[in-house]
């Protein structure tokens, strides 16, 4: 290992949460703060803290009950599916026939 490009290592840094926890852990810092830690982190302590911006939350949780109101209601008939709205006639322009089938079809008598 090259001497004097590495940072100095304390096995024995202190890590200060917010929350008043204190532990051991090694680290290249003699002292490290912080604002979560295992024991105040949600993830680990199972409790809900949720960080509203802007009424987020409340709008979703509206939205989750209005959900379970209508998957509670009983079933309804659905709606009848509308007719296929057709173009008007004189918009249409005729379909010429293939060239090879216009040839085959009998010729028009004169008259």
């Amino acid at each position: 290992m090259k001497q004097s490009i590495h940072p100095k290592w304390y096995p024995d840094a202190q890590v200060i949460c917010a929350c008043g926890n204190t532990f051991t852990v090694g680290s290249t810092k003699a002292v490290i703060k912080t604002d979560l830690c295992s024991a105040c982190h949600p993830f680990f302590t199972g409790e809900q803290r949720i960080v509203d911006s802007a009424g987020q939350v409340e709008r979703f949780m509206r939205r989750l009950e209005r959900r379970e109101e209508i998957r509670n209601q009983p079933a309804q008939a659905p709606a009848p599916a509308k007719p296929a709205r057709r173009r008007a006639a004189a918009a249409r322009t005729p379909k010429q026939k293939p060239a090879a089938a216009r040839e085959t079809e009998p010729a028009a008598a004169e008259g």
